[in-house]
């Protein structure tokens, strides 16, 4: 006898699990490029037969980010698809962190899940240029707050229409409480402003993206988006400006719309270290393929021990120069 299919019963698949899947799959991707790396974190959202999913990965430098992200998207797409039997609707993928290769490595071609499609011309599509936040945690409290009152209020308002029961006394301790309580009341002025300030507040959070952390990136597909950490850009444009001959130690402040770098200059022409500090810092920049590219400021100092006849065929790397504790290079030094 052959059962219905209504009657042998269904299959469901929990948030949790189909998160644990997800997270799994895009680290079997990215720890082929990245050996140790994968997602360090995920969510999972199971409607029915539907399931949004967000992971947040690692990937190795330098990656085309737009390229590996979308290749990385369909992977675990057509996986979790497979393995849960859900239609993934929407898969968010989060670029955390760039971590280099080593060098070994790069001269290895490891088999790589999430490499990029080929060259095809990066098109600005309408991603917005502020990643956006979806504001859970005031969300979740709003919500939990009006429910809790708008509950209260309607089982006391159906107890008294249909059992006949008195008002609560909470409601009419505070009708009776408003009533006798005139705006100038400092109790009445301090309640206020308490109010006031909360919607001065929840006004900002629905103005304000809110993840200043995140730089927006160029994508290739209007349906694709996707998002650096300021921090993983200043590490790119401090290491990049580190390996400049010349330069010392540096330091990047990434926000929004500037760029700030500050290095120190040990030897050399100061004139010329400055072009090489930005052309290298430019490059990086470009190489992280950002919507929109900030501006670069860069301060180039000298060192207390500051040589500025030292050049590449003088006393650069290999040849040291002798100097004073007031910052004079020793006569005959370089010679």
């Amino acid at each position: 006898m052959t059962v219905a299919a209504a009657q042998r019963g269904t299959t469901t698949v929990s948030d949790k699990a189909v998160r644990k899947i997800a997270e799994r799959v895009a680290a079997e991707a990215v720890s082929v490029s990245v050996p140790g790396a994968g997602a360090a974190k995920g969510s999972a959202t199971v409607r029915g037969r539907r399931a949004d999913v967000a992971v947040d990965v690692a990937l190795r430098y330098p990656t085309p980010l737009p390229g590996a992200v979308r290749a990385l998207q369909k992977h675990v797409t057509d996986r979790t698809h497979r393995l849960t039997g859900l239609d993934i609707a929407a898969v968010r993928i989060a670029v955390t962190a760039l971590i280099p290769v080593p060098a070994a490595a790069k001269s290895v071609a490891p088999r790589n899940h999430s490499a990029p499609a080929s060259a095809e011309p990066v098109v600005v599509s309408r991603t917005p240029l502020r990643w956006w936040s979806r504001r859970r945690l005031p969300m979740g409290l709003l919500t939990l707050a009006a429910a809790v009152a708008c509950g209260a209020l309607a089982f006391d308002l159906i107890l008294v229409h249909t059992a006949h029961r008195p008002a609560a006394l909470w409601r009419t301790h505070t009708l009776n409480w408003l009533s006798g309580h005139g705006p100038g009341e400092p109790s009445v002025v301090i309640g206020a402003g308490v109010l006031a300030v909360l919607g001065l507040l929840m006004i900002a959070l629905a103005l304000t993206p809110g993840r200043r952390g995140l730089l927006t990136l160029a994508s290739p597909s209007p349906r694709l988006r996707a998002a650096v950490d300021r921090g993983a850009v200043a590490v790119l444009v401090r290491d990049a400006v580190g390996d400049t001959q010349g330069i010392g130690r540096v330091r990047v402040r990434v926000r929004r719309r500037t760029v700030a770098v500050r290095a120190r200059l040990a030897f050399g022409d100061r004139a010329v270290a400055r072009r090489r500090v930005e052309s290298a810092a430019g490059r990086a920049l470009e190489g992280c393929g950002l919507l929109r590219v900030p501006r670069l400021r860069v301060r180039v100092r000298p060192e207390a021990a500051w040589d500025p006849e030292t050049e590449e065929g003088g006393g650069g790397v290999g040849h040291p120069v002798a100097v004073t504790a007031d910052g004079r290079a020793l006569e005959g030094a370089n010679r």
